[in-house]
């Protein structure tokens, strides 16, 4: 074989690399803006939350940031508030989320606007409802109170009772997040086949029935996503919490998010950024087992 025939098929194979790994070079754009947005951020986090760092020193301190961490009853209860305002949150969105839709994709007069009117609530700025409801529900001169005491009823007060605060703005944030659950239910209820709804009307079933032998299973994958995506929104909830309570009265309403700004705000930069790993780990340990055994139970058409 001549040195031609050599140099001929070494290009060839050169070109045939080339084609088999040219779908590959599409992946690193992606994982350039992946390693600097996730994994060097992520990193950084965990080198600084075993330290006592400033803005232009640090010292190595090993596990104690987060020894303090636990040891302290208010970061303790901020975490048990992480955990119930997500649980409250999700039920709430799956359920109110489901009735809507089946309300939304049923005979109804105006169906589209009352769709569009749902869907609002999604699109209007945290902060700007969180201000809102305090002043709805302020004890004395807010409007959910001085309606209540038109009927002679006397209204708590839902942002100063600590009993009433944390749940108070759970409330809250189902109002202003149930649409999205229910735009991804409408999508999924839409999707069912209806030959299955008309075979079970020829049969006999009754509206209950092709409910929860129909519509509840085959809609699962929306149920997933509602669940997955409320909750891990649940943990992470910041934005609205300080704009009605800033984790008051005292520390009744304070989620490890707030808790983690109010240590920064205070210089412990090294304790607050503990508490973000931990809120990560948090999220990614309950978020991924709970994502794996939605997809375990997903019905197939």
């Amino acid at each position: 074989m001549t040195a031609t025939g050599i140099s001929g098929a070494a290009k060839k194979t050169i070109r045939d690399l080339r084609a088999k790994n040219y779908p590959a070079w599409f992946y690193i754009p992606a994982g350039i803006i992946f390693i600097v947005l996730f994994i060097v951020p992520t990193g950084a986090s965990l080198f600084f939350s075993l330290t006592r760092w400033t803005l232009f020193d640090y010292t190595f301190i090993g596990l104690e940031n987060f020894a303090q961490f636990f040891r302290e009853p208010f970061l303790v209860q901020g975490l048990r508030n992480t955990l119930l305002y997500a649980l409250v949150t999700s039920g709430l969105k799956v359920v109110l989320g489901m009735l809507l839709a089946i309300l939304l994709t049923g005979p109804i007069v105006a169906r589209g606007y009352l769709r569009s009117v749902m869907f609002f609530p999604v699109l209007v700025s945290t902060i700007g409802v969180g201000i809102t409801f305090t002043v709805f529900m302020h004890p004395t001169t807010g409007l959910i109170n001085e309606t209540l005491a038109l009927f002679g009823i006397k209204g708590p007060g839902w942002l100063t009772n600590p009993a009433l605060a944390l749940f108070s703005v759970a409330f809250v944030d189902v109002w202003k997040g149930v649409g999205l659950a229910t735009v991804i239910y409408i999508a999924g209820i839409v999707s069912i086949p209806r030959d299955y709804y008309e075979a079970a009307r020829i049969d006999g079933a009754t509206g209950w029935d092709q409910f929860w032998n129909i519509t509840l299973p085959l809609s699962r994958p929306a149920t997933g996503t509602v669940i997955l995506l409320s909750f891990i929104g649940g943990l992470r909830s910041f934005d609205l919490i300080w704009a009605m309570t800033r984790g008051g009265p005292g520390f009744a309403s304070d989620v490890i998010a707030s808790v983690i700004y109010k240590q920064y705000q205070a210089g412990f930069y090294g304790l607050s950024t503990a508490g973000n790993v931990v809120l990560f780990i948090m999220v990614a340990g309950l978020a991924v087992p709970l994502s794996m055994w939605i997809n375990r139970r997903e019905v197939k058409l």
